[in-house]
């Protein structure tokens, strides 16, 4: 447990402080958006470490891989943590400490609030008190259990135990290898995080995602018309997208469908979690003229990770998130009439340029 609550907390908080150091508006880089910058960059680490030993190393690659992303992540948090007591000058006022927001609330949004976290502690009860067991999961968790228990990354097929070559459409979504580093670390079998585990921390950072977004959506009006920080819609727009995810089970293949009871998968993972985090960037970076020139390099450092992230997740999320950047800036460039919005997005949509040659490659290789 103090492992588990090491590498998913602790570690992604501390990662985060390295990018929130860089953001110009200190007020926008608050613990929410620190957690989960660390988390994207987290990932990022993990792709860069995972991707090289699984194309270039057939044994042990696992240990290879685990070997440095450990180190790349314990350096960054390190550094993070650096940057946060280097620029903590101001001694704590006495404010009313972190239970401040919660005195100004009205009882009215304080029961919406209520609403909410029941919502949401509903949910995680019922994904890990009623784990929902999925045909993907003979290959997701299975290759998962592999890297755990056989030290070896997509050279195994989970169908049959015996030795394979590489799967080009698998072997690049390394995200079922980063729960198999958990499951290592923790010591914990790989089918427990992922059933048990990662919905319990992947549900709660989804939510986290939308309330960044709600923030900016909802608390930036009153700010706007001269006010105070007024943030009474933001636990209505929280209760309504919990709604939206417990009665979205239309069919198998919804995204609501895939965040309760696939959680764990890569695929769940870009759809619950990456491309809300995208909008969520977007509205940082160009979600009104008052947020221009106040997010510095911290936000755009995000951007780069958010896109490494979605191939940790799946190759096809890679090229989905490709094309919703490329309309975005489009329409951006536009509206503001500015070309230098398509080269900044298009810069940090590099990482995902790179992951779709190294497809094409592996890809065109095999085929012949």
């Amino acid at each position: 447990m103090i492992s588990l609550l090491f590498w998913l907390v602790v570690i992604p908080f501390c990662i985060g402080l390295l990018p929130a150091h860089f953001i110009t508006d200190k007020k926008a880089a608050g613990p929410g958006l620190v957690l989960l910058s660390g988390f994207f960059v987290m990932w990022a680490l993990f792709e860069a470490a995972a991707l090289p030993a699984v194309i270039f190393v057939r044994y042990a690659n696992f240990r290879a891989a685990s070997v440095g992303f450990a180190a790349g992540s314990i350096l960054c948090a390190m550094a993070g943590v650096l940057l946060a007591i280097r620029r903590r000058r101001a001694p704590v006022r006495a404010d009313g400490g972190i239970f401040a927001p919660v005195r100004a609330m009205s009882w009215a949004e304080r029961s919406e609030w209520l609403l909410f976290f029941g919502l949401l502690g509903f949910q995680l009860y019922k994904a890990a008190a009623y784990a929902s067991f999925d045909g993907d999961d003979a290959y997701y968790v299975v290759e998962s259990l592999i890297a755990q228990q056989a030290d070896v990354m997509y050279r195994i097929l989970p169908y049959t135990g015996r030795p394979t070559d590489l799967d080009v459409r698998h072997a690049l979504a390394v995200f079922p290898m980063w729960i198999a580093y958990i499951a290592d670390r923790s010591g914990i079998h790989a089918t427990i995080v992922s059933h048990l585990i990662m919905p319990l921390v992947l549900i709660p950072l989804s939510y986290l995602v939308y309330y960044e977004i709600g923030r900016l959506l909802f608390c930036r009006r009153a700010d706007e018309n001269g006010g105070s920080f007024s943030g009474e819609d933001l636990p209505i727009f929280m209760i309504i997208m919990a709604l939206f995810q417990m009665f979205g089970n239309v069919s198998i293949y919804t995204n609501e469908t895939f965040f309760l009871t696939r959680t764990w998968q890569g695929k769940a993972v870009a759809g619950s979690l990456v491309i809300p985090a995208l909008f969520w960037i977007f509205l940082q970076i160009y979600g009104g003229r008052e947020r221009e020139g106040r997010t510095g390099a911290g936000v755009w450092i995000v951007f780069v990770c958010v896109n490494m992230t979605a191939g940790i997740c799946s190759s096809i999320a890679v090229f989905l998130i490709s094309i919703l950047t490329a309309v975005a800036a489009l329409a951006l460039a536009v509206v503001q009439r500015d070309l230098k919005v398509l080269l900044k997005m298009g810069a940090a949509c590099i990482p995902n340029v790179v992951y779709m040659a190294i497809y094409v490659v592996m890809a065109y290789s095999y085929l012949w």
